[in-house]
């Protein structure tokens, strides 16, 4: 039909991901004068946002002491620790590209001992790595992990507006006019929901449909589409931030 014609699988740009890619040595990091935040994200623990969370939760000691100040500069010969155990910078930086499966939490740690995208990591790699963003439970697909606290921060926060894409599959077609609001933007109640670009997934029904965004609140896809009436069946990230999934085996 016609309404066909122009439709897609995938975004404009194909690029490299970091697959298969080896080990950078990188000099020790410059560490006095470092704020506290920075230097726990450079120990591997997690991003450097996630990381002034910890700091604020008590969860991080300097010199044996709880301090829960992100801006503290770290001064010679401090020594600190993250859960009672001492973390340095790491001088290894690891990249993972994984194809997350269903079912599996994107976080380091589960306190309901759900599996986790670390358990599928298992003791393949030595060094502290951690997931860069969030795929929630049931969404499968593109997810990077690191211990590049600065790499992380690039693609997290906002003002990179760094682009994902998705393709969803919904419990019915997608109509025409709800395929245009949703390309004009749609408000929801935590506020605008402008997308990037949105199509039919090319060769498929009209209940599959390609999503590029760049706003990253939590279950934005999913909400789009339930705002409007549908439910998500499956969602699959192909592709961010000039990565893609692309021969990547589902883990």
């Amino acid at each position: 039909s016609k309404h066909r014609k122009n439709r897609t699988n995938k975004p404009k740009k194909e690029s490299a991901s970091f697959r298969d890619q080896p080990k950078k040595i990188v000099e020790r990091a410059e560490v006095e004068g470092m704020r506290l935040n920075k230097y726990v994200a450079h120990c591997g623990i997690c991003s450097r946002r996630q990381a002034a969370d910890y700091i604020k939760e008590g969860l991080v000691t300097v010199n044996g002491e709880i301090l829960d100040r992100p801006g503290y500069q770290i001064q010679k010969d401090d020594v600190v620790a993250y859960q009672g155990e001492v973390i340095k910078p790491e001088e290894n930086l690891i990249y993972i590209l994984m194809n997350k499966p269903r079912n599996v939490i994107t976080t380091v740690k589960d306190e309901m001992g759900r599996r986790t995208v670390m358990d599928i990591i298992g003791t393949k790699v030595k060094e502290r790595i951690f997931p860069v963003g969030r795929l929630d439970k049931d969404t499968t697909g593109l997810l990077l992990l690191t211990n590049d606290g600065h790499l992380a921060k690039k693609l997290t926060h906002p003002s990179h507006g760094v682009k994902k894409f998705y393709q969803a599959q919904l419990d019915k077609p997608l109509t025409k006019k709800h395929l245009e609001d949703i390309r004009k933007g749609l408000t929801l109640e935590d506020g605008p929901a402008m997308v990037d670009f949105a199509d039919y997934v090319e060769g498929k029904d009209s209940n599959e449909v390609g999503i590029e965004i760049h706003i990253g609140r939590n279950r934005i896809v999913r909400r789009i589409f339930e705002h409007l009436g549908y439910t998500v069946e499956r969602l699959d990230r192909v592709y961010m931030a000039g990565l893609t999934k692309k021969d990547l085996p589902r883990s």
